[in-house]
């Protein structure tokens, strides 16, 4: 009846119900399952350079524009490029102390060639014993020959004659960033501005050993292993030391 009314050919009618999808709509749909995947196995830390970069190593030829296409009708973004609530405004919200801002202190140590974080130690206050720790566990791990360069800030920790001890006694050599120049130490402020952008603003730590877990998963499950880095090649600082040590 309502074919008659509007003069339309029931013939018409019946096609329109068995259209398939053209083979782009195929494609666009698998890629975004893609999408969807890749963005979830990085905890939704990835935008679309770092996964289109992710789909060419996969095999799958396709432009960033297309990613970003895609990305945008699907409605999947990187949880770094927008402000965290991580309560509706309806919600009543429990306070609860953020532990690494003001509880807790992380002392990094980083490779420069690989960007992988080879020592760390969490602690409750920043002393000389914690920056001495995350340089033993670097020590211990990669063990590196006499004659290595260590740079820091000139904090107290760093300057302490117990540290400058530890560090002249593994035949380690002191290098210092002048006040006023912060760039030198650029690389490690950067990994820390990656742990609280893609980590630390996200959550919300019940408690210390909580936090300490959360670190560890961050540093081992996540940065050094898994996180591809545009400043690598978009790489992994493990793969970079993986083929470091197989070209020496």
């Amino acid at each position: 009846m309502m074919c008659e009314v509007l003069a339309v050919p029931r013939s018409t009618y019946y096609h329109s119900l068995q259209k398939t999808a053209s083979t782009r709509e195929r494609e666009n749909h698998a890629i975004t399952k893609k999408i969807i995947q890749i963005h979830q196995e990085s905890k939704e830390r990835y935008g679309a350079p770092k996964i289109h970069r992710t789909l060419l190593k996969s095999g799958l030829s396709i432009s960033l524009k297309r990613v970003q296409r895609l990305m945008t009708k699907a409605k999947i973004r990187s949880i770094t490029k927008r402000k965290y609530r991580p309560y509706s405004s309806r919600e009543k919200v429990r306070e609860r102390k953020n532990l690494l801002n003001r509880e807790t202190y992380l002392a990094s140590v980083m490779d420069l060639h690989s960007k992988k974080i080879v020592g760390y130690s969490f602690s409750r206050s920043m002393t000389t014993d914690l920056v001495m720790t995350a340089l033993g566990n670097a020590y211990s791990t990669q063990k590196p020959a006499k004659g290595l360069l260590i740079h820091t800030d000139l904090g107290s920790q760093y300057t302490s004659s117990e540290f400058m001890q530890y560090v002249e006694s593994h035949g380690i050599i002191q290098s210092f960033s002048q006040k006023g120049c912060p760039y030198d130490n650029a690389c490690i402020e950067s990994f820390h501005a990656i742990l609280k952008k893609e980590e630390v603003n996200h959550v919300q730590y019940p408690d210390y050993n909580t936090a300490k877990l959360a670190m560890f998963q961050f540093i081992e499950g996540w940065y050094n292993r898994k996180r591809i880095h545009s400043s690598l090649d978009y790489n992994t600082p493990q793969k970079v030391e993986d083929q470091i040590r197989q070209s020496a």
